[in-house]
């Protein structure tokens, strides 16, 4: 136990509010409601921050910017500058990663710890619809909070072995580059690891079963990110399905529904992750699931009136931000406060590979399909156009999709930095905002904002840096 109470000797204690999992939408929880004065508990079986800082976000992030930094040494002398790229050091790159999580994990045990939150370390086990069962010792609460997380996902009769076959918990581990590998999955996980290990000097290949990579955003951000793939030298195959993988003599053959077959050194499986829900007591308790998902209402409620719900463990977006959001809104509904549910069309999406792919709101095909096709107006600003994306050496778009006459639904962005972009981007789609009436805000010069900017001055009808 760290802060709150020594529940140990107070076995009549019952919490306002006990959580089960201590990743991002379980902490967040947590804090808000320690800070809103609820007692809290929170119950975490590895540790403090889960998937998100351990084995997600922040370790694949870093990766991913140890490949930015072997690309720019690569590529040094288009900018005058003289370097020499001697290889990847993959014990110094883990040294790094390890550097920024571990920074975090403490600055988070802290910050638990200073609200008074009783934090537990073992696996729960939600044995009625008012308390948690830990190492032997029941945590009774007037609500319960099941935010129990995820796990990378395989397909029937393909077993990670962990060592061919792999994770992408397996893959931020690995001691070495693989010489070659296929990636199973075109989605956000598939393509940030087709990119770092590329960077790395890796000969990669994406299979992605659908159309396209990134298959969840625009259509034309897919098509941007594949054409910046081609460049790059990524391989990929899409539209058809993964069939079966076997064992070569020193790697994995996998053969797709059509027949076609690839060889490398390892596969890794990058379909997606599914919620942790299994032997956990939720069904016996009452709590309604579907496909392994605890679902909920708009508020994160479940069909026990004691229990809520948030994070990869519900059918929502699979993301950090979303968990925070979550967590916080049933902390505040708990204590009382009227909070907004998530709009999720809202929320921010940045696929970090290179170049970053990141949106918000609403594709074209979505606003056609809510709107009608005759409603719906879309301009894309093309970064060839910018100062600092010249500078950089970056190519891509900036597409704003927009109801006829009336506000911006959808802003869609690839480049290098357009996470750093998408804030803005929430804004105007989560205000309401006209074109005219980004148009009237003044981006500095130059900068990689000023291509938003520039966007929504084509849109208002009045283009600077881009032909009518």
């Amino acid at each position: 136990m760290h802060g709150g109470r020594d529940v140990a000797n107070d076995a009549s204690t019952v919490f306002d509010l006990v959580i089960l999992g201590g990743g991002s939408g379980g902490y967040a929880a947590a804090l808000r409601a320690a800070q809103l004065g609820l007692d809290v508990a929170l119950i975490e079986k590895d540790k403090l921050g889960g998937t998100c800082l351990h084995r997600g976000c922040i370790p694949t992030k870093a990766l991913l910017h140890a490949g930015e930094v072997a690309d720019q040494s690569r590529e040094s002398a288009e900018f005058g500058v003289k370097t020499s790229f001697e290889g990847i050091d993959m014990a110094g790159v883990h040294k790094y990663k390890d550097g920024v999580i571990s920074g975090l994990y403490k600055g988070l045990q802290g910050l638990v710890a200073s609200r008074k939150v009783t934090y537990v370390e073992g696996s729960g086990y939600l044995s009625s619809p008012t308390s948690v069962e830990v190492n032997g010792q029941r945590y009774e609460g007037r609500h319960i909070l099941l935010a129990t997380g995820s796990v990378p996902k395989t397909l029937p009769g393909l077993t990670i072995d962990n060592d061919r076959v792999i994770s992408s918990d397996d893959a931020l581990v690995m001691d070495r580059v693989p010489k070659s590998a296929i990636i199973l999955g075109g989605g956000v996980i598939g393509v940030e690891f087709a990119s770092a290990w590329k960077s790395f000097g890796a000969d990669v290949t994406v299979i992605e079963g659908l159309k396209h990579l990134v298959p969840v955003e625009d259509e034309n951000s897919s098509k941007l990110l594949e054409r910046a793939f081609r460049k790059r030298g990524i391989k990929f195959n899409l539209g058809t399905f993964f069939d079966r993988a076997e064992y070569t003599d020193d790697g994995v053959k996998v053969t797709l529904a059509d027949g076609k077959e690839y060889e490398a050194e390892v596969l890794l499986v990058a379909i997606g992750r599914g919620p942790v829900s299994q032997n956990l007591g939720y069904e016996e308790a009452g709590v309604a699931m579907d496909r392994g998902f605890v679902t909920v209402d708009e508020y994160c409620r479940t069909s026990v009136p004691t229990i809520s719900a948030v994070g990869d463990l519900i059918p929502t977006l699979q993301l950090a931000h979303v968990g925070f959001a979550e967590g916080i809104m049933v902390a505040e509904r708990l204590a009382g406060l009227n909070p907004v549910p998530v709009d999720y069309a809202g929320v921010p999406r940045v696929t970090y590979c290179n170049p970053e792919v990141a949106s918000v709101g609403l594709t074209e095909e979505q606003a056609k399909e809510r709107y009608g096709a005759d409603k719906v107006v879309t301009l894309k600003y093309n970064l060839a156009g910018n100062g600092k994306s010249k500078i950089l050496k970056t190519s891509g778009e900036v597409k704003l999709v927009q109801v006829r006459d009336g506000a911006v639904v959808g802003v869609h962005m690839v480049g290098d930095r357009m996470g750093e972009q998408v804030a803005e981007a929430q804004l105007i789609y989560n205000w309401e905002a006209l074109p005219a009436e980004v148009a009237q805000l003044i981006h500095a010069h130059p900068t990689q904002t000023e291509a938003l900017g520039e966007a929504h001055l084509a849109l208002a009808g009045k283009p600077l840096h881009s032909h009518d």
